[in-house]
Parts: structure tokens; sequence; C-alpha cells
């Protein structure tokens, strides 16, 4: 084949995909990612991040970005990297929690507390780690329950039993947006020497930047690295920072953590390397570079107001026609409640609409990405009533 009818064939590939301006994508935390980064792809796009040196600028790039997304969590001082996406961050993360664990006793297994609301990327590191994992019951605004993890951590205490390696708190959770009680959850850490993580992967580029009028009284929006027990956060510039995929992000709170995650690679310019995945494309470095120099703190502010708007217009509209939210929303991501969610996403996806359901709770889940427009809303609305008289 030549090259253009390689092209030919690939647009009709193409031509399947659905398209996030269309509206009919409801139920992903990804977006169109910015215009900007078509060119900036362009010029980064054979470079390597596995090998940083020979990619010497792409590699002071990733370190800017890595000190720019700490400046807005607040950590002076970060280490981490831009990788696939939030299943890598977290774990990179668990993998971290697990060396230190192994480095103070050989033969234990690592235990974690994390929601059940957690990612199902903790479920792949428990296989891959033998972790084992702890979920405390959640409370009625779906976050973690504080008390029952003192009590059980203050039980194996008493006990002299196996200790508790690391916490899991989430920030923006996928299915609701719900923020665990991160603040309280640091001074557990602190008080008993566990590792903190935070899974931020959608909400860190939303809550640094959400304006107050959208809190509710009923979560801690205090989630960063001005909490001291915070040691390590996953946050995605590839979700609400408008960067192309892939572009995930892991930061730790500072470079002292490196040593638990790097392995030789002799052959390498870099002798020593920490991520999970080798081959790292720059593109999603030099894009999210990008995008945050163009953006800057007011850019994302208007991003998360607008979407936060959009949000709450969506929800607005769904009571007036009887349907229930979960929980108001905390971020831009709202749960209706459904008897029979599965039924209901497959009807509506025959209509062209593409949403998810919740596991932790019957419920139809819609994300209000950049790319929604409440003209959108108002066609998934009427094709929600539509399916639900039939």
């Amino acid at each position: 084949m030549d090259e253009r009818a390689v092209l030919e064939e690939l647009k009709k590939y193409r031509k399947m995909d659905l398209k996030y301006e269309d509206g009919a994508i409801l139920g992903s935390m990804c977006t169109k990612p910015h215009p900007i980064t078509k060119k900036i792809s362009d010029m980064f796009f054979e470079t390597n991040l596995g090998d940083p040196g020979l990619f010497r600028g792409t590699k002071k790039l990733e370190d800017e970005v890595i000190n720019n997304i700490g400046k807005f969590l607040n950590n002076p001082n970060p280490f981490g990297y831009i990788i696939s996406g939030g299943t890598e961050a977290n774990i990179t993360a668990m993998r971290a929690i697990n060396n230190i664990a192994k480095a103070k006793r050989k033969n234990h297994k690592t235990t974690v507390i994390m929601p059940e609301t957690a990612h199902f990327s903790f479920e792949k590191a428990r296989e891959m780690m033998d972790l084992n994992l702890i979920t405390p019951p959640l409370t009625k605004y779906y976050t973690m329950d504080l008390k029952y993890i003192n009590d059980f951590i203050e039980d194996r205490n008493n006990k002299n039993d196996i200790s508790v390696d690391g916490i899991v708190g989430i920030a923006g959770c996928t299915e609701l947006g719900a923020i665990d009680n991160i603040k309280e959850l640091s001074k557990i850490a602190e008080q008993n020497n566990i590792f903190l993580h935070v899974d931020a992967a959608f909400g860190g580029f939303v809550i640094p930047f959400l304006d107050d009028k959208y809190k509710l009284d009923n979560y801690c929006y205090e989630f960063d690295f001005s909490l001291n027990g915070v040691k390590s956060m996953t946050v995605d510039p590839h979700k609400m920072g408008l960067a192309p995929i892939p572009a995930g992000g892991i930061l730790f709170r500072d470079k002292s953590f490196k040593k638990y995650l790097d392995v030789e690679a002799p052959y390498l310019t870099d002798i020593h390397q920490a991520t999970i995945i080798g081959t790292r494309s720059g593109v999603g470095v030099a894009s999210t570079w990008g995008v945050m120099k163009l953006f800057g703190e007011e850019g994302y502010k208007n991003l998360a107001s607008e979407c936060m708007d959009k949000t709450h217009y969506l929800v607005k509209e769904a009571k007036k026609l009887g349907f229930k939210p979960v929980i108001d929303p905390v971020l831009n991501i709202v749960a209706l409640e459904d008897d029979n969610p599965e039924e209901t996403s497959l009807k509506l996806r025959k209509m062209g609409w593409f949403i998810s359901i919740c596991k932790c709770v019957k419920a139809l889940r819609i994300i209000v990405m950049p790319h929604v427009e409440k003209e959108h809303i108002d066609k998934f609305l009427g094709a929600l009533t539509e399916v639900k008289k039939n």
C-alpha cells in the first residue's frame, strides 16, 4: 500500500470511533485534549523518557511539569513522573508501600486500608503484589468510616498483630466523585507511621481550582501535600488537565521515596529506572507542560466552574423529570438512582448514548467533562425519559 492508501484505510477505522465533541460520551473521565497538543505531539513524537539521557530537554520538561503540579498541590519539592495514567500511578504507589513494608519485615504480607469505592487498579496491585486489602464500611456520604479505621488500627496494635502499612484515600472517587476525609486520614497515618496515598486521578485537576460556592459542608476539601501524612498522590493531566492520552501523574512528597522504586537498568543512559513502564513517550509530558502554561491557575478555575455549572444544571433538570441523584455533586460527576442500571445503560447505548454504571450503588454515572454542553444534557435526559417510560 502507498501512503495515501494507508491513510484512507485508517480513516475508515477512525470513523468507527465516537468523538467527544458529539456529546454522546457521558461516562468517560477523559475529554478532547486542548488543540495546541496536536502541534506539540508532532514536535515530540519520537522522544522516549525511558532513556532520559538521550532526551535531556524532554526530561527537563518532565521535571518542570512535576514541580508545576506540585505547586498547586502544596508541595514545593515533589518527586514523580508523568506516566500512562491513574492505573500505573496507583500501582506505583502500592509498589512503594510494599517495598517499604518488606524492608522492615521480610516475611510480612503488606496490609493496606482503602475504600470499596477505590479504583480497580488497586485490585490489579493486589494480584501483582499479594497485598492484603482492608475495606472499611462507607458513611452515608460514600466516604470511609474513620472510626472503623481508628478501631481497626488500634486493635491490631493492641494484639501486636499484623500492622497496617498503607492507607489509600480517594479525592474524587470514580463512581460518585466523593472525597474521603484526607485531613483526618493524614492525622491517623502520622500518628501510626503509616504511608498515606491519595488517589486524586480525577480530583487533582479539579479540587484545587474549585470555587467555594460549589463546596459541600459534608466533605473536607483539604487533600494535598499540605497535610503532613500524605506521602504520594495520583493526579492525571489527561483528565481535567486537557492533556492528550496517555498523561497520568504520580507525585511523592520528596525524592527520598525513589530508592523504593528504583531498579537497575545499566544499558540505559540513566542506570536506574523507577517507573513500571520502561518506554515512555515524551508527548504527554510536553503537552501537559504546554496546556498548563496556556491555562494557568485562572484557566483551570474557569474550566472547573464551567463544568460544575453544567453539572448542577444536569441535576436540576434530572430532578424535574423525577430522577434522583445518589448524592449532591461533589465534583463534576453525577450518579442517578436506577433500579436496573445495566438494562437502562444498554438501552441508552442502543440510542447512541454512552454512560456507565456504579457498582457501589444502583445508579447511572454521568461525567460532565468540558466537551459536554447543555444541549447534550437536554438530549440525553430526553433519551433517558423515553427509556424509562418504555
